[in-house]
């Protein structure tokens, strides 16, 4: 059963009732959803247009700066902060909070001490801290500055940023070990840690396409280069054999490789790691899936429906563009829940 963000009254009752109903309402939602079905749809384009108009020309313009200096990796690190502040507590700059005495913050739990682009993001809120006090959160931020990385190489804008969220206060380790999908899923679990966000397999599918930037350490996918039994000189069975004595070579052996932290490959062989294009979809046809969660793509039905089209570069983007503004919608805080952040890295009490 589908829930609506509004309600249409029977009758015309006083103004104050009105208002009551209206808040309780929008409590249930929000409860009920974890944070929530319909908070997506106060987001909108231009929201600091009167507020702060230079607030996406600044960030935009830093973005741009850093991207030129290093393209093949900034653009992936930035995308995959805005996916993994998503997936814990939805959008909310959460994944920015440092660590306290008191509390392990997400961005030091294990999926994501690889995460890059902080810096980034403390530039740009010092920047709108300066012409703008208070005003720009630094979910906002995190948002345009994934979109403004990736689009610079297509020459405009991939997708258009809703803004307007607000920044949350709570930032757990223990949330992002549960909630961010990991390298090793299957597609069960894959499925369960998307659908918990509102996403759907389509989502998912679209999503993964990211790996078609970046680079991965050795140790994040050591685990299916041997165990597998005597084919494939033991690898995983659905891990091409070329590819998987390729990435032996580079890692070493198994045992090896399941330390190594420092070596790291292409997610997308083939393509330039800075490339946003549809290569990643090819690679998958190929059995050259990085990952167990790439290859497990191929193992749902739906999904593996999905692929061939994806390989066409213009189909992906148009698709990669509706699902993550889908997933930028997900849990976000606005209206007079949560706060606009003075520092990015601690919530404003303890930022004084």
């Amino acid at each position: 059963m589908s829930r609506s963000c509004s309600m249409t009254p029977t009758s015309s009752p006083p103004l104050v009732v009105v208002r009551l109903l209206a808040s309780a309402v929008a409590t249930m939602l929000v409860l009920a959803s974890g944070g929530g079905v319909c908070d997506g749809a106060a987001l909108k384009a231009h929201f600091y247009r009167r507020s702060c108009p230079a607030a996406e020309a600044v960030v935009r313009d830093i973005v741009v700066a850093r991207v030129a200096a290093d393209p093949a990796a900034l653009p992936a690190k930035l995308l995959r902060l805005f996916f993994h502040d998503c997936f814990v507590r939805g959008c909310d700059a959460s994944v920015l909070l440092d660590s306290t005495a008191g509390n392990t913050a997400e961005k030091d739990a294990a999926p994501n001490g690889s995460l890059g682009g902080f810096d980034v993001i403390d530039t740009a809120k010092a920047v709108l801290e300066a012409i703008c006090p208070g005003t720009v959160s630094c979910a906002d931020i995190v948002a345009l500055a994934a979109r403004d990385a990736v689009s610079l190489q297509l020459g405009r804008d991939l997708w258009d940023v809703q803004l307007g969220r607000r920044d949350g206060v709570v930032s757990r380790a223990s949330e992002a070990l549960a909630d961010i999908p990991s390298p090793s899923d299957n597609f069960t679990t894959l499925e369960a840690r998307f659908g918990s966000k509102g996403l759907d397999v389509k989502d998912l599918v679209i999503l993964s396409g990211a790996h078609t930037i970046g680079v991965a350490h050795c140790n994040t996918f050591a685990s299916r280069l041997s165990g597998f039994g005597s084919s494939n000189s033991g690898a995983d069975p659905t891990l091409n054999a070329a590819y998987a004595a390729q990435l032996r070579s580079r890692c070493g052996p198994a045992p090896v490789a399941s330390s190594n932290n420092v070596t790291a490959v292409t997610m997308d062989p083939g393509s330039p790691a800075g490339r946003f294009d549809a290569h990643y979809y090819v690679n998958l046809k190929l059995g050259r899936g990085l990952f167990a969660s790439d290859a497990a793509l191929l193992a749902d039905r739906r999904a593996a429906a999905m692929i061939h089209r994806l390989t066409r570069k213009g189909y992906f983007l148009q698709e990669f563009r509706n699902a993550v503004r889908k997933m930028g919608r997900v849990g976000v805080r606005t209206g007079g829940r949560g706060e606009i952040r003075r520092n990015c890295r601690a919530v404003n009490s303890d930022a004084m």
